[in-house]
């Protein structure tokens, strides 16, 4: 029997953007967010993005504070020459406070956290940068204006936003093409289809869907974060996981379950074929990027990227978003959908 893996397709991360696996890989969980980790386990999965042609590595560097970054850089330098590295700025933690966190947008912040992302990572220049999270108290051109000098300078290649809306979006490209949006959205968060999917369609810039798996919700592979999850992993802080909702959204996954059993696939790569879908519904570039510390999760999550679900199957799955419980986020203050008109 062959161990050959099976690489998944390539598309170009927005107009004139770089080649990517039409998968990426999301790194945050491999390091920070979700209770304690194996190093060993995190860099085996990572070497099999790789086999598996999943390129674009995504982090940022609020996760660890830092830490993410520092960890991804001996794979990022293994394997620069077929890696696309995107990180983000804009949420500032300080090591020496816990409590401290703001959002920062000002133009010298965003040349101060890409000179230290660069180091982190330690390479000469990144491929995508974000903008984490915006602070309307900023005006998008000087924050977009800053981002612009260091593609100029050779220091950043292309640029990001995340969590921002249809209006944003446009006003940000007027400023300096844009080849990315990250913002949440799976079969349980569509909010963004009412206005930043539209614009991005409209001015060819890529989508990149976070939380493609509902952080792991939708999966199966737990059903309620305060009861099942261990402790320092954030989602036992958010809404829609423990309690009464996480009890209502459970029984949400059961068409998925029914579509995966028929199809001899997983509950997890029926929700992740339905977000790369999104691509032809919607006629905008969708590359999701799921996280996962395991490389059998990483080979299954790529092999999502082969399933195309029919008609009938879809419409089982519409209505699932519309009767999830609670937000996203227990403060949704920073996200698109609070300023989406």
């Amino acid at each position: 029997m062959s161990n050959t893996i099976e690489q998944i397709r390539t598309v170009e991360l927005g107009a004139g953007g770089p080649l990517v696996g039409v998968q990426g890989f999301g790194a945050m969980g491999i390091s920070a967010a979700y209770g304690q980790t194996d190093d060993a386990a995190a860099r085996d999965t990572l070497e099999a993005a790789v086999e598996a042609g999943v390129t674009l590595v995504d982090t940022a560097d609020m996760y660890g504070i830092g830490a993410n970054e520092e960890f991804l850089a001996p794979f990022v330098a293994a394997h620069r020459d077929t890696l696309t590295v995107a990180t983000k700025f804009g949420i500032e933690y300080r090591a020496d406070d816990p409590s401290y966190r703001a959002v920062r947008n000002d133009p010298g912040y965003v040349r101060q956290a890409a000179e230290a992302s660069l180091r982190r990572l330690g390479v000469d220049v990144i491929d995508v940068y974000y903008m984490h999270r915006r602070d309307p108290a900023v005006p998008l051109a000087e924050s977009v204006g800053a981002m612009a000098e260091l593609v100029r300078e050779g220091k950043v290649r292309h640029l990001g936003l995340s969590e921002v809306t249809g209006a944003e979006l446009r006003a940000a490209h007027a400023v300096h093409p844009i080849t990315a949006v990250q913002t949440e959205w799976s079969l349980f968060s569509r909010d963004v289809e009412r206005g930043v999917v539209g614009a991005a369609a409209e001015l060819g810039v890529a989508f990149v869907p976070y939380s493609p798996l509902g952080r792991g919700f939708l999966t199966g592979s737990f059903s309620d974060a305060g009861k099942e999850l261990s402790g320092g992993d954030f989602r036992q802080l958010m809404p829609r996981f423990s309690g009464d909702n996480a009890k209502a959204n459970a029984a949400l996954l059961a068409p998925l379950r029914t579509i995966a059993a028929e199809r001899g696939a997983t509950v997890a790569q029926i929700a992740l074929a339905w977000v790369q879908q999104r691509a032809q519904v919607h006629g905008l570039t969708v590359v999701p990027i799921p996280g996962t510390r395991r490389r059998s999760r990483l080979l299954e999550n790529a092999g999502a990227t082969r399933i195309t679900l029919g008609a009938d199957e879809l419409a089982l799955l519409e209505p699932i978003a519309g009767q999830v419980a609670g937000e996203r986020y227990a403060d949704m203050s920073l996200t698109s959908a609070a300023r989406e008109s």
